[in-house]
């Protein structure tokens, strides 16, 4: 394919009026021999007038030809045989040397550059002794025309190629950058989505599911109380509705993004022990919660995740750990605060824990949930267990520099 026909699409308004400019030249050059020759009364001005049309003729197919734009063979004969007809008409004038510097922006821009420039060559050779046959002589004009000519189409072509370099890397590094922006989005937005899917997820397991257990128990005690305590199974049942008003409440909070009742309903020491109450009332369960330290104001996501936290404890120990007794103490320190469960249950082997969602009905989320949520806050989560010893959970978490937290604020989770 011809530079010409890799090119055509690309052109810009500035390049088809400097290729109109070329045509446009070509025929009034050769205009410009034909009636010079007539004008003289020359009798070679047929043969002139001839040679100028045949010659503009041919010119003009090479553009119109679909063979000529799209092959590089067709190209070079086309280019030969203007040239050759050329030759013929700078025989019989030599006004014919005129259109030498139109035919080197020509077969610059049709030919390679290893081509090209001895054809230009050439061309000046040829246009040099044309002009020097005709004129009976050879000065240093004769020379320096054709030949400055030359020197000024290469180098303006050799610019132009250039530049035209030049703005092809940037276009495609603009093209580049345009889809690595493109990339680097739509990792932000699947990142974001992912971020949220976690977020919901240990929302989820934290409030939901380990609420949905605790009304499962309480209403399977119930079902075993109804034959024979009717006033008990009620109680279980009032204590099941309570729990599925909680948990809706919690449900339509955590979507919104928004704190836990608790915390809005007091401070994290209140929350923890209202958390234990409820947990001991509808668990049997011996729950103790005590504070160590004197309590800090904490930034909100600290408290949303320590109350997250012990709430998914509790809910393991009840459901697994067959404990008859859970401390929970709370310790504020000068750079951290401490979140400790122990129970005095069956106890495992952590190490033997499977992986998130690989336990009965897809369970296995607890542990994995808690570190997620320390980690996303910098802390730390450690558990010790051994079968028959119970289990110790342990959460820590860096205390940022003290600063007021205003209210307005407190109703906004991480």
């Amino acid at each position: 394919m011809t530079e010409e026909a890799r090119t055509d699409h690309s052109l810009t308004p500035v390049l088809r009026a400097l290729r109109l400019g070329l045509h446009l030249m070509v025929a009034a050059l050769l205009a410009l021999a034909a009636v010079r020759a007539l004008a003289d009364g020359s009798p070679t001005a047929p043969a002139v007038l001839a040679t100028a049309v045949v010659l503009l003729a041919l010119y003009v197919l090479g553009p119109v030809l679909p063979r000529v734009r799209s092959s590089s063979r067709a190209a070079a004969l086309w280019l030969a045989a203007v040239v050759a007809v050329w030759m013929v008409l700078l025989a019989l004038t030599p006004d014919g040397v005129w259109l030498a510097f139109p035919l080197f922006f020509v077969q610059l821009h049709l030919l390679p550059l290893r081509w090209a420039l001895p054809a230009v060559a050439a061309s000046t050779a040829l246009a040099i002794a044309g002009f020097a046959w005709h004129t009976r002589s050879l000065s240093v004009g004769t020379i320096i025309g054709p030949a400055l000519g030359a020197a000024v189409a290469v180098a303006v072509v050799l610019g132009y190629q250039a530049l035209y370099r030049e703005s092809e890397q940037r276009r495609r590094l603009i093209e580049e950058l345009t889809a690595a922006r493109s990339e680097l989005a739509a990792a932000e937005r699947a990142a974001g989505v992912l971020a949220e899917r976690e977020r919901l997820a240990r929302e989820i397991h934290d409030t939901l599911a380990q609420g949905l257990s605790s009304i499962q128990l309480l209403l399977r005690a119930a079902e075993r109380a109804v034959p024979d305590r009717p006033e008990t199974a009620l109680g279980h049942i009032r204590q099941a509705r309570t729990a599925a008003v909680d948990n809706l409440a919690e449900a339509r909070r955590f979507v919104r993004a928004l704190s836990p009742p608790g915390l809005e309903a007091g401070s994290l020491p209140a929350a923890l022990e209202r958390l234990c109450a409820a947990t001991a009332r509808t668990s049997g369960l011996a729950v103790h919660c005590q504070v160590s330290g004197a309590p800090a104001p904490l930034p909100t996501p600290h408290e949303v995740a320590l109350l997250r936290i012990a709430q998914s404890a509790l809910a393991n120990t009840v459901q697994h750990a067959a404990a008859g007794r859970v401390e929970l103490t709370l310790s504020y320190m000068d750079t951290e605060v401490a979140l400790d469960v122990v129970d005095d249950g069956a106890g495992f082997v952590p190490s033997e824990v499977p992986p998130p969602g690989s336990g009965a009905g897809g369970s296995g989320f607890g542990l994995a949930a808690m570190r997620a949520r320390a980690r996303a806050l910098q802390g730390t989560l450690a558990v010790e267990s051994a079968p028959g010893e119970g289990t110790a959970l342990a959460v820590t978490l860096p205390c940022p520099d003290p600063t007021p937290v205003p209210e307005t604020t407190r109703g906004t989770a991480p």
